[in-house]
């Protein structure tokens, strides 16, 4: 099967990720000096894709869950660079309805749940007073996979079958991240937010369904250095 670009670009920065730290960790052994923090974590994501299309009567989070590993190289004692590489879900519950929804669509009225799986590679910027850090910078995910659940076409269009899958959502998804953490030791513990800049849909039907929204997911993670 053909590889995105896109997918080589985050794989890319993903091997980029480890070869800085391994070198970085290496010259700062030789030079006695602190090293860089390289570590596992996860935690809960709270998603929403914030719809803003007429036939929408209501839309909830959808809870889901990342996980993956971190590193933390120090500029100074103040700044240091966190880049990650995560397993994250996203996505939102959105409730359809309206007189003209069944017309438009060929779609019955409801809850539609929208489930994605990105890979994600967020890169950002720590400036760390004591044992709180503040830290934002951009991130670039790629989507593993998406599924559209609970809905149905309607007996308005009993021969349309409707369906909604990874190809119907853009593979590739940029934005940014801030967020603050705690470091106590070797746990770190913190909560993030993620602010999407690319629409999600790229098809007629999920475009239309999704009204150009973006992702945004909350996060509250646990991590683990060493």
């Amino acid at each position: 099967m053909k590889k995105s670009p896109y997918f080589r670009l985050v794989i890319s920065l993903t091997l980029l990720i480890v070869t800085v730290l391994a070198s970085t960790n290496s010259s700062s052994a030789q030079n006695n000096n602190p090293g860089p923090k390289f570590g596992i974590k996860g935690g809960l994501n709270l998603s929403q894709l914030y719809v803003e299309q007429p036939d929408v009567e209501d839309e909830n989070m959808k809870a889901g869950i990342h996980f993956g590993v971190f590193g933390k190289i120090p500029i100074n004692i103040f700044v240091a660079v966190q880049p990650e590489v995560l397993y994250t879900n996203m996505g939102s519950k959105v409730s359809y309805g309206g007189s003209d929804f069944e017309n438009r669509f060929g779609i019955e009225t409801g809850e539609i749940r929208f489930n994605q799986n990105y890979i994600q590679v967020p890169i950002a910027l720590a400036v760390n007073v004591g044992p709180l850090n503040i830290h934002a910078g951009p991130y670039l995910s790629y989507l593993l996979s998406a599924n559209v659940k609970n809905w149905n076409s309607s007996e308005l269009s009993p021969n349309v079958v409707q369906q909604l899958d990874t190809k119907d959502f853009n593979r590739v998804d940029f934005g940014l991240v801030v967020g603050v953490g705690f470091d106590i030791k070797n746990v770190n513990v913190g909560a993030r937010y993620n602010y999407g800049l690319r629409e999600v849909g790229n098809t007629n039907l999920a475009g239309n369904l999704t009204n150009n929204s973006k992702n945004g997911v909350g996060q509250i993670y646990l991590g683990f250095g060493f």
